[in-house]
């Protein structure tokens, strides 16, 4: 695989190539593609929802035990898309942060806060040779007491920002564009409109339609800003008013 004068400087994290580039923070970008998931975030006027596709690999898998959605503490969520393995990791530092946090200061966590801890983490992988970045996406999701609903995304280059809505992994352009039609002029979408956005975001760029069991998804909402996963039966209502809608 011939690169040009780039040829070599994917060997280590560290090294910048002539052209200013670091190939293995690159290459984790594209881990975060390869495990072939596409997940969409959302921000409505008083809820975020997160939709990822549930892929089971084996008939013979447990399928409770297959997630991409962690609750971090009781009113935060974190949606990884990549590596799940590499998404355990973040997840159980996220959550000491979060303990830890609590502990310290008496109160919960904000959502920034975090997406900044974790961004943190990240940001100091692609400078220390002895670790590799992680191959994860970490959508982070909550209701802050000041600012309302809050969606972040951190990459595996440690970069994180704020949200209306997102996506990451293989279709994240196409969603991305669809998303930026959908929210044009700013709607203020009520939770059931903000959950079925990212549903139908995800079946239009995926061009299928799901069964509730090929989908998860997370929720956060103002009245009640503790994070859960939709139970399949609700799963299912948001699809039929699709549908119905459509």
């Amino acid at each position: 695989m011939s690169r040009g004068t780039g040829a070599g400087y994917d060997r280590h994290i560290t090294i910048f190539s002539p052209e200013g580039r670091l190939y293995q923070v690159e290459y984790a970008f594209k881990a975060v593609k390869a495990a072939g998931i596409t997940s969409i975030g959302v921000r409505g006027k008083d809820s975020i929802c997160v939709v990822t596709q549930k892929k089971v690999p084996d008939k013979l898998l447990d399928q409770t035990s297959v997630t991409h959605l962690f609750p971090i503490t009781k009113f935060i969520g974190l949606l990884a898309t990549g590596m799940t393995a590499d998404a355990r990791s973040l997840v159980q530092h996220a959550r000491n942060e979060a303990a830890e946090f609590r502990f310290k200061w008496g109160y919960e966590m904000p959502v920034d806060v975090l997406a900044r801890r974790l961004a943190d983490k990240s940001q100091v992988y692609t400078q220390h040779a002895y670790m590799r970045p992680l191959g994860v996406a970490a959508i982070v999701l909550g209701i802050d007491e000041e600012s309302g609903p809050q969606l972040f995304k951190c990459d595996p280059a440690g970069h994180f920002v704020g949200y209306k809505a997102t996506a990451a992994g293989v279709k994240e352009s196409e969603a991305v564009s669809f998303l930026e039609k959908k929210l044009k002029n700013n709607p203020e979408l009520s939770y059931e409109e903000t959950v079925q956005t990212a549903v139908s975001a995800l079946q239009s760029v995926l061009q299928e339609d799901f069964k509730a069991t090929e989908i998860e998804v997370g929720v956060v909402t103002k009245e009640s800003p503790v994070f859960r996963t939709l139970s399949t039966d609700e799963i299912d209502e948001h699809l039929t008013a699709i549908s119905e809608r459509d």
